[in-house]
């Protein structure tokens, strides 16, 4: 008797433990954390931030940027780079100042500068970057900083006790575009592959347009528990993001 009542008790803390992290998950509340000039640091989770930086162009005014930074026993993986040296330094300054973490790598999604123009001052600092092997090749075609460690299909890094999965799935925005998952909280980095709702098409110069929406549904069908989901431009939010794109380049 006395061992099935320690055994109720012992399920009944344990689905106490799950109810009250669910809902702190469910229940968080993002805030703005950091903001200058030219970067802005947005808490979206309890380990996740985005942060934002600025790019100045003819057709559609100040865009702002985003990137994630996740967070795990104080090391730190960076997606994307802010858009230039120096904000990327403000970024690196911060992440080790107010998060104390070590920075472990850093991923720029594709080779647009809005992804990998600030790649520079995380190599003066000893951070690795890693990117897909088409994002390399493209960076070195346009003479642009190039990304140390190359993927060929995906790969999987530690940060702390939990892990990151970066992995192509396809063309879209560009023809090296990669995506992001955090598997502990269920955040997905799409960068520019993905829109933000009731965005326009946007830049399409270097797009494959006609594969956009297949290689979203690839993404989707990988990823069934995403929660978050972070666009390279614009407001996060769910997986309603994926539907959202996939629909709007399905119009031809």
């Amino acid at each position: 008797m006395i061992v099935f009542i320690k055994n109720i008790f012992i399920i009944l803390f344990s689905l106490t433990i799950m109810s009250c992290s669910t809902q702190r998950k469910e229940n968080f509340k993002a805030k703005e954390i950091y903001k200058s000039e030219n970067l802005i640091i947005t808490q979206i989770s309890e380990n996740s931030y985005i942060h934002t930086s600025f790019k100045q162009t003819n057709d559609f005014g100040n865009v702002p940027c985003n990137g994630l930074i996740v967070k795990n026993n104080h090391e730190t993986i960076v997606f994307d780079t802010p858009t230039n040296n120096q904000n990327s330094e403000e970024l690196i300054h911060w992440i080790t100042e107010n998060l104390h973490s070590k920075i472990n790598a850093v991923i720029p999604t594709h080779f647009h500068d809005d992804s990998l123009g600030g790649l520079q001052a995380f190599h003066y600092k000893k951070i690795p970057s890693y990117a897909y092997s088409g994002t390399i090749s493209l960076a070195k075609e346009n003479n642009f900083v190039v990304p140390e460690n190359s993927f060929n299909d995906s790969i999987v890094l530690k940060v702390g006790n939990e892990k990151v999965i970066v992995k192509f799935f396809g063309e879209g925005h560009t023809k090296d575009n990669s995506i992001g998952y955090f598997p502990s909280e269920n955040i997905l980095f799409g960068g520019c592959l993905l829109k933000e709702l009731e965005a326009t098409k946007g830049y399409l110069g270097d797009a494959n347009v006609s594969q956009w929406s297949a290689t979203v549904e690839k993404v989707k069908k990988e990823y069934p528990n995403v929660q978050i989901v972070v666009p390279g431009h614009g407001e996060y939010g769910n997986k309603q993001l994926l539907d959202y794109t996939i629909k709007l380049f399905g119009i031809q």
